[in-house]
């Protein structure tokens, strides 16, 4: 039996772009659950790789797995089977999922199974939105024998798993729904950080879009009123030290005018998501737990005390080992740390 992507059973929870003719996944974290009754499923999608080593994740019945994807079927429809042979009494769920970030964009078509499709649904209490870089879309998480260290070299994306980023794992935690506007090698700006090199591509250019990226196809608008969350948290200050024009790290935050212009363009970013959400939407500002110049930290702190001051419900929240923990990107056991801190802060001011 085969289902379209459009099915009301189907539960789509991220910036997914709903067309005509299939289900389009940009984001990290961007999930369908599927629940059904049978044997076997599988799924048909259009794949578009961009760069690395790319596949889609799937948890099925508690049991995570992966399809690697088949450059050669690129921008073609192509059919992936995720699990053969289960109880064809049993109801199973699985949640089929986007590991990766700008890498790849895929559209799902339809899913096939032997079996009956069922009604997913949302149990969720709370709603997240994160806008951050490669730590909150969970790039290199599964690097677990370098913890503490930097990246293996030439990894090509195979470490990459959104599941285990402290935005799904704090989201877990705490029952939420969340989208995940995140992307490795991001900044504030365009033309700084690493995305998208040599014309770097920043937040500013990212936050109100569901395609972000060339390689992904035409550019697209998201309406924000599709999505509520209660609490926005924004992650960003990692990259934005880089200069996309001069491929230097000589964009100081200790420089006046820097300082100014940068706070004042995330305070615009900030100020610009959050006026499509109700006026006591919560807003959590942080940076992570990789290791970089807690001067930037600094910066966030007058960002966030500017918020307030303009009437904003913002917050400023540092982890324990925050900027400090490792030179690489933190691995799954760090988003754990990061996603158990994070989750008693959102708690505490939830009361």
């Amino acid at each position: 039996m085969t289902y379209s992507f459009d099915d009301k059973r189907l539960l789509y929870t991220g910036r997914i772009d709903h067309r005509k003719d299939g289900a389009y996944f940009y984001f990290p974290s961007s999930s369908v659950k599927v629940v059904f009754r049978g044997s076997s499923i599988g799924i048909i999608i259009n794949n578009k790789n961009a760069w690395g080593n790319t596949s889609i994740g799937y948890i099925i019945d508690g049991r995570m797995g992966r399809l690697p994807l088949r450059l050669n079927e690129d921008g073609t429809d192509a059919g992936y089977t995720i699990a053969e042979r289960l109880d064809p009494d049993k109801v199973h769920e699985c949640l089929i999922y986007k590991r990766m970030a700008a890498n790849h964009s895929f559209a799902l078509k339809s899913i096939y199974m032997e079996g009956e499709l069922l009604q997913a649904e949302d149990t969720s209490r709370l709603s997240l939105e994160f806008y951050g870089d490669s730590v909150s879309a969970g790039e290199v998480t599964e690097a677990d024998a370098f913890v503490g260290q930097p990246d293996p070299c030439c990894h090509e994306g195979i470490y990459d798993n959104s599941w285990y980023s402290y935005t799904w794992q704090v989201s877990r935690l705490l029952n939420a729904r969340f989208h995940n506007i995140s992307q490795g090698g991001i900044a504030v700006f365009d033309d700084t950080g690493w995305f998208h090199g040599p014309k770097m591509i920043g937040m500013e250019s990212v936050y109100d879009k569901m395609c972000y990226f060339p390689e992904g196809g035409e550019l697209t608008e998201w309406d924000f009123s599709r999505y509520t969350p209660d609490i926005c948290i924004f992650a960003l200050g990692q990259n934005d030290q880089h200069n996309g024009i001069t491929n230097a790290d000589d964009i100081s935050i200790y420089d006046p005018d820097t300082r100014t212009r940068w706070k004042e363009g995330y305070k615009k970013l900030v100020k610009d998501v959050i006026s499509h959400y109700p006026h006591d939407t919560r807003v959590i500002m942080i940076t992570t737990v990789l290791m970089h110049d807690r001067e930037w930290d600094n910066a966030i702190d007058e960002i966030v005390n500017e918020l307030r001051t303009d009437g904003i419900n913002a917050y400023h929240f540092l982890f324990s080992r925050n900027g400090a923990a490792t030179p690489g990107h933190p691995r799954r056991a760090e988003h754990s740390e990061m996603a158990s801190e994070l989750a008693k802060f959102i708690e505490g001011i939830e009361k």
